[in-house]
């Protein structure tokens, strides 16, 4: 287990907890799947190995489990909580991590929107319903700091469920 290093006070408002870390270029294997663990957690770019996430219990634990792969994949990691130097950094860190959530969220709704236009049969639909609200949760889950797309994604989804319904009340009813 990594011991983090405490920069600031853990009580502190605007703490972020980075992790910076180096994977081994070969195998490529565990390299991708740290890549992609942390794309999952939703972390923002702050340099070449230096990626960060608002501090809070969840994500220091998480930040912890991907800094153990690194290191059984033959890596280094270290784990950092600090704050920003000033509020134009953390508001852009904070602009970062939303647009690349709002890019998630437009996915999400662009796909509803299209679903519903589809002339596919419902249970078809239905079944990219299912699909999109999963998606919908694991975007929710790496969202710190909800950008406006959120609520459309929402609706979106929201109103394809109930197209859905409307299609399975009047099959009922036949």
């Amino acid at each position: 287990m990594v011991t983090p290093l405490l920069v600031q006070s853990a009580t502190a408002q605007g703490e972020w907890v980075l992790l910076c870390y180096r994977v081994p270029r070969e195998p490529s294997t565990p390299r991708i799947a740290v890549w992609r663990k942390l794309r999952r957690l939703g972390v923002v770019q702050v340099g070449d190995g230096l990626v960060a996430l608002p501090a809070d219990a969840r994500t220091r634990e998480q930040l912890e489990w991907v800094a153990d792969d690194v290191e059984q994949a033959g890596g280094t990691a270290m784990l950092w909580t600090a704050r920003p130097d000033s509020q134009p950094q953390e508001r852009r860190l904070a602009a970062e991590m939303a647009a690349a959530r709002a890019i998630e969220y437009g996915q999400v709704h662009d796909a509803a929107i299209a679903a519903r236009m589809a002339d596919g049969d419902r249970a078809a639909v239905a079944a990219v319903l299912r699909r999109l609200r999963g998606e919908l949760r694991r975007v929710e889950r790496r969202d710190f700091f909800p950008p406006p797309e959120r609520k459309q994604a929402r609706e979106a989804v929201r109103a394809l469920a109930g197209w859905v319904a409307a299609g399975d009340r009047e099959s009922e009813s036949i």
